[in-house]
C-alpha cells in the first residue's frame, strides 16, 4: 500500500514546477479549478489538460497529456479512480517526474508503477490541504 513521503509533498510543493492538471476546466464547482489557482499563487505553472482544450486561469489547455509541449514536473490527476491509471502511464511515457493522485483518487497498481519507472507519488492528497499546513 502506497504512503506518502511528506518530505516528497513539502518538494513538490515549495519546488516551483510545471504543474500539467488532468481534468482542469473552466467549471468552477469542480475541485480542480480552486486547486489549480492555489497552485499558481504558491507559484507554480499550471497547464490544463481537458478533452475540451480550454485555458483556464490564464493558461493555454490542451486536450491529452500527451499534447502538452515541453516538460511537465508534475502530473495532477483530477480523474475518477478507474481512468487513473491510464493517466499515469502517460505521465511515465512522457517524463514527468512526479505524478499526484488527488483525494480519492486511488490507484495503488498505478502508484508502484509511477514509483517503479522512478516517478514521485503523491496518492488521496490535496496540494490546497498539504500546502497550508505546512505554511503555504
Amino acid at each position: 500500500m502506497h504512503t506518502n513521503d511528506p518530505a516528497v509533498v513539502d518538494r513538490l510543493l515549495r519546488t516551483p514546477g510545471r504543474w500539467a492538471v488532468v481534468g482542469l476546466s473552466n467549471n468552477t464547482s469542480r475541485a480542480a479549478h480552486g486547486v489549480a489557482a492555489y497552485l499558481q499563487r504558491i507559484g507554480q505553472t499550471i497547464v490544463p489538460v481537458h478533452p475540451d482544450a480550454e485555458a483556464v486561469h490564464g493558461a493555454q489547455g490542451y486536450a491529452t497529456l500527451a499534447d502538452v509541449p515541453g516538460e511537465v514536473d508534475v502530473v495532477d490527476v483530477f480523474v475518477n479512480s478507474r481512468l487513473a491509471g491510464a493517466v499515469v502511464d502517460e505521465a511515465v511515457a512522457r517524463g514527468a517526474r512526479a505524478v499526484w493522485l488527488q483525494l480519492d483518487v486511488i490507484d495503488e497498481d498505478a502508484a508502484a508503477r509511477a514509483a517503479a519507472a522512478g516517478l514521485d507519488v503523491v496518492m488521496n492528497a490535496c496540494p490546497a490541504i498539504e500546502g497550508p499546513a505546512r505554511g503555504l
